[in-house]
């Protein structure tokens, strides 16, 4: 009930509680706005957010395990601990995940994401980062920081490790100040399924932007907030323990389908770190939209970027039935037997003539 008050409706429940006097109430008016159901106003305008259970996860982790009635599913070599979600140890060669199982069909929302990265590895020496996703497919391991490689739909990645930097070392090359990124850094990237993450270039070539976080190892939370509001995508971060969202990213046009599933995923290699996750907290954002607004964030079925031209996807062949491919066959052999035939006429033509001229 309380996710279905409007603001009038609180200062009115409130102005009832004062009116009344009575101590029972304000009590449970008191809960009922610290419980986090009810709404609260974002930003200017008439903008307030709702959290979603379903698409949350926080202390305890009730609802995290293997099975198909859990919201949360883990794979891999995730574990649940007391006081986090341990995606990856700092062990070598792990790969983790954590996949909400209920698809999310929010025209806008925010997750904020509270997560720990830390390990005994010093300075480019841990790896290899972690990634949040809002993806059409879920529970796929691949190389992309413990998901699957063309991947459709929205990609966030906190990479540790600066793999580029480290070829360019190697090969006695110096990157020029103009391009060069100072790692831990966070980017993000939309997916149509045709693009494939460069691993060996830290994403660079298909980034829609990024920042610099220093997140190893600090003795304070670290927080990370994914906003989608009006095909406007904006990525801030909470990582100084000053309690203030920073900016990092700022897209406009980014167009995402609705259905598809949040989760959170991690991989070490020859390095590796502890990668944690606290708590992930979703909000539906409530946004007044003008009839404009209305025709133009009408919803679509493939990820893209406004002024960004992604590769098409090439559909599949559908396959054969079994009827076309008996035709297919018999036609065939009639072809070669048809073939041979008049090849066999020609060569008997073609003797007889030869006869002829020899005589």
């Amino acid at each position: 009930m309380a996710a279905t008050l409007g603001p009038l409706g609180w200062w009115q429940q409130w102005r009832r509680c004062l009116s009344a006097r009575d101590g029972s109430r304000m009590l449970l008016l008191l809960l009922l706005l610290g419980s986090g159901q009810g709404p609260q106003q974002v930003g200017a305008g008439q903008t307030f957010e709702y959290l979603k259970r379903e698409h949350s996860l926080s202390k305890p982790y009730q609802g995290v395990g293997t099975g198909s009635s859990s919201l949360w599913n883990l794979m891999g070599n995730a574990m649940v601990m007391t006081q986090y979600i341990r995606l990856t140890p700092d062990m070598q060669s792990k790969q983790g995940a954590l996949w909400n199982r209920v698809p999310c069909f929010l025209r806008d929302w925010e997750l904020q994401v509270h997560f720990k990265i830390h390990g005994q590895g010093k300075k480019n020496l841990h790896g290899d980062g972690l990634a949040i996703w809002y993806t059409k497919d879920r529970m796929q391991p691949g190389p992309v920081f413990g998901n699957m490689d063309k991947f459709v739909g929205l990609g966030v990645f906190v990479d540790t490790y600066p793999n580029e930097e480290k070829q360019q070392e190697a090969q006695k090359r110096r990157y020029s100040p103009g391009v060069q990124r100072v790692f831990p850094y966070i980017s993000a990237m939309v997916n149509n399924g045709s693009l494939s993450y460069d691993h060996e270039r830290d994403g660079r070539p298909t980034e829609l932007g990024g920042c610099t976080a220093i997140v190893r190892n600090l003795h304070y939370d670290t927080f990370l907030v994914i906003r989608y509001v009006k095909r406007h995508l904006t990525i801030m971060m909470d990582i100084d323990g000053k309690h203030e969202w920073r900016d990092c990213i700022e897209v406009p046009g980014v167009r995402l389908p609705r259905g598809y599933y949040f989760g959170t995923s991690s991989i070490t290699g020859d390095l590796s770190d502890n990668h944690d996750v606290i708590s992930l907290k979703l909000f539906e954002l409530t946004v007044e939209r003008t009839p404009e607004e209305e025709k133009l964030h009408r919803d679509v079925f493939l990820p893209s970027v406004d002024n960004m031209k992604l590769p098409e996807m090439t559909a599949p062949l559908p396959p054969l039935s079994g009827l076309a491919l008996f035709l297919i066959v018999f036609f065939s052999l009639v072809f070669s037997v048809f073939a041979i035939v008049i090849g066999i006429i020609l060569y008997n033509k073609w003797q007889e003539q030869s006869r002829k001229r020899f005589y």
